[in-house]
């Protein structure tokens, strides 16, 4: 049986995100991992330095877990979607189709209100590469 490594592979990751822009450009969508309880504004724009503007609501599944070591199980909560916000108290996680992204949309940023932590792990690669040689996506 052999391995592939992932990175470069099936994903990219962005370990701190938190009011990050993270281009979507070479990839299918996003995968936004938080922690903390917060309130997390979720944004778009044509460039990295562009104007951020809500997208409207875009993130279909919200899954919540109560807790942030692994001894929890995910649960499905779409109450916490609300436009362009998700309100959590312990964890979520929820994917952003770049399908889904208002046209000439390539970048998202979310931002907590707090000091809720970030990260996005960018899935579904349109070109595989080697971790040193994957794209930059906060630029």
């Amino acid at each position: 049986m052999s391995a592939t490594e992932q990175l470069g592979y099936r994903f990219n990751v962005v370990p701190i995100a938190a009011s990050q822009g993270i281009s979507l450009k070479g990839v299918v969508g996003v995968t936004f991992v938080t922690t903390g309880s917060d309130t997390f504004t979720l944004t778009c724009a044509s460039t990295f330095a562009g104007s951020y503007a809500t997208p409207g609501t875009i993130a279909t599944n919200v899954y919540k877990n109560a807790q942030t070591n692994g001894t929890a199980a995910w649960v499905l909560d779409n109450t916490l979607i609300s436009t362009n916000t998700i309100v959590t108290t312990v964890a979520t996680c929820f994917y952003i189709s770049d399908v889904f992204l208002p046209d000439g949309k390539a970048y998202v940023k979310l931002t907590p209100s707090g000091g809720g932590l970030v990260c996005a792990i960018l899935g579904d690669l349109t070109v595989k590469r080697t971790p040193p040689n994957l794209a930059i996506v906060g630029a």
